[in-house]
């Protein structure tokens, strides 16, 4: 395994004709992160990780302080799992003299997270465009925890970069709370809170499915999780495809963001 911590000494000593996969992560490895690469090993014959935490998708300050960090520990996961290169950039070697690298996106799709955390998503792109100028694998991987970003990151590159998108299941605790590096920052009480969000909108999406016509259901779902008593953020039935509010029975998906202790939690089914 061969650390790099220059994005351009990485691209003068890495042969990218060859067949390489890309994980890119903010460190905080868990099993989500660990199912990403080892798919990537099935389908590369070099699998490159990236670890950045990216202050620009902050919208506070503090929550980009707070986000856990862990080299040590992913590093030596990472030797585990016999990744061939790791990357872990500075801020500075990312953004260069630019203070600005934001990619807009459009007014139709500041929905669902680009509509709470705005300048969120305009950030994730500007990185995952300064890691791609550079890193020419034939494959990105990525969760489908993270759907909206999925979903804006494909619209993004589409006539910019030759990389398939591999889009990847969402990895699961036994309490079906879907595993994120924030899950670090909760006390158990906490977890068990969010497992129950995670439990009951996986319960909506089945009732949803089998009455479909009865809209009504939805409504009543938003009042069952307001007797949680936590601070819901919004919970929306969307299309997968376009995230937009016309969706079928073959389409649609729930979409939740949520804050515990003033940690924000998203999920969808």
């Amino acid at each position: 395994m061969i650390v790099f911590k220059s994005i351009n000494k990485l691209n003068k000593e890495v042969n990218f004709k060859a067949d390489t996969g890309f994980v890119p992560t903010m460190g905080a490895l868990h099993r989500g992160h660990i199912s990403l690469i080892k798919r990537a090993k099935k389908e590369s014959s070099k699998v490159i990780v990236s670890i950045f935490v990216n202050p620009s998708q902050f919208n506070k300050t503090n929550d980009f302080n707070k986000y856990p960090r862990n080299i040590n520990k992913d590093l030596i996961i990472l030797k585990k799992l016999k990744v061939d290169f790791v990357l872990i950039p500075s801020v500075k070697d990312i953004f260069k003299k630019k203070k600005n690298m934001k990619v807009k996106i459009s007014n139709k799709d500041k929905v669902l997270c680009a509509k709470y955390r705005p300048g969120h998503f305009e950030g994730v792109l500007g990185v995952i465009n300064q890691f791609l100028k550079i890193i020419k694998s034939k494959r990105i991987y990525l969760g489908e925890k993270d759907f909206q970003q999925i979903y804006l990151i494909k619209k993004f590159i589409k006539n910019k970069f030759k990389i398939k998108i591999c889009a990847c299941k969402t990895i699961r605790q036994k309490n079906f709370l879907p595993l994120s590096s924030r899950n670090n920052l909760l006390r158990k009480s906490e977890i068990n809170k969010a497992s129950l969000i995670s439990k009951q909108i996986n319960k909506f999406y089945f009732l949803i499915k089998k009455d479909f016509k009865n809209k009504d259901k939805i409504l009543h779902f938003k009042k069952i999780l307001d007797k949680i008593n936590l601070n819901i953020e919004y919970f929306e039935v969307r299309n997968k495809n376009t995230l937009s509010i016309k969706y079928n029975k073959k389409n649609f998906k729930l979409f939740i963001a949520f804050y515990i202790n003033k940690i924000r939690l998203i999920d969808n089914v």
